[in-house]
Order: C-alpha cells, then structure tokens, then sequence
C-alpha cells in the first residue's frame, strides 16, 4: 500500500512524495521510464506491462523509437489509470545527462497537459538500470516538477513514486531543500 511521506503546495498544485508501487497509484496517468524502443521488458516498465497487459507494449511499438529526452502517451490496459506516458532518460555516462533528463520529466508533464490530465505519477527516471546517480537524478526529477507546476493549467498533483526507501529519501531530500516552506508529512 503507498504511504505519503511528504506533500506541500507546489506552483499552481500540489507535490507529493509516495512510497509504494506506481502501478497502483489513483491518478490519470503515470509516467513510465522507458527506453527509446519502448521495449518494456524490465524495472517499472516490465511491471507497467505485466500488470497493464500487452495493449500497452502493443501501442508503444507503433510509436517507437522516442528520443532520449523524449515521451510518448499511451492507453494504459488494465492499470488504475487512463493514460502509461513512456519518457525516455538517459543512461548514465551518454553525456548532458542533466539537461536530457529535464527534458524528459519536461515532455512527460506536456504529455500529461496535453492529454488533461489533472493527477500524474512519476518515478525516478532513469535511476535504476541507466544508472543516474540517484540523489542527482531525484533532484532534477523535483526541480523540473516544481518548475512545470508554475506554467501548468491541468496537471495539479505530481506524485513521485518511490518503490524503495532509498529513492524515496532521495526524494524528500530534494523536495525539503527545494521547497523548504511549511509541509505536511507522514514521516519525518
């Protein structure tokens, strides 16, 4: 079951932080950290698919390839959700990993207006199998939410989504440094 471990007014919304399993999350869509193929097989994506059904592998190979920096929307199967928006980080040592990550939380939020959606969910892109060192990758992944919540007219509520305790105080770190006003937590 997700836990909220921190929330707090954020631009024009609200951010959240979440421990728990973004497959399962109650928003309108969730963002999937994919690769250039969007060929789902590990990680979040293997999970999205699995859980989602093969309607979402079958759309993402229409839409194949994506750019690094890149995000494409598709239908989301049997999830919790109405839309899988596949944003494609970088790998870790490919060069302006910083810049190319900002641009795919940036494309996955556009996505995400464009499709008005008011609740998305995120994960910590390219952190896991890329390698992006992941207390630098949760605080670009914050800077470029909080960023997007300043200009966005639909999406209000931006959940990072967690699956481990480690990428979850990698989150709250950079959401308390970034945004260090008056927040509501769970857990300290």
């Amino acid at each position: 079951m997700a836990e909220v471990l921190w929330q707090q007014s954020v631009g024009h919304g609200q951010m959240i932080v979440v421990k728990g399993d973004i497959t399962e999350e109650q928003v309108d869509a969730i963002v999937n950290a994919a690769n250039s193929q969007l060929a789902h097989g590990g990680g979040v994506a293997g999970a999205i698919v699995r859980k989602g059904g093969p309607i979402i592998q079958e759309e993402s190979q229409r839409l194949a390839p994506v750019p690094v920096g890149g995000a494409v929307a598709t239908s989301a199967g049997a999830l919790p959700c109405r839309w899988v928006i596949h944003a494609v980080g970088p790998v870790w040592g490919e060069g302006d990993e910083e810049r190319k990550l900002r641009s795919a939380v940036r494309q996955a939020l556009l996505r995400a207006e464009e499709l008005k959606a008011e609740k998305v969910a995120l994960p910590a892109i390219s952190t896991g199998i890329f390698g992006y060192p992941k207390a630098a990758g949760c605080r670009v992944i914050v800077s470029e939410c909080g960023a997007f919540l300043n200009e966005a007219s639909h999406v209000r509520e931006v959940r990072l989504v967690a699956w481990d305790q480690e990428t979850a105080e990698h989150f709250l770190k950079a959401c308390r440094e970034l945004f260090p006003q008056s927040s509501t937590a769970g857990h300290g």
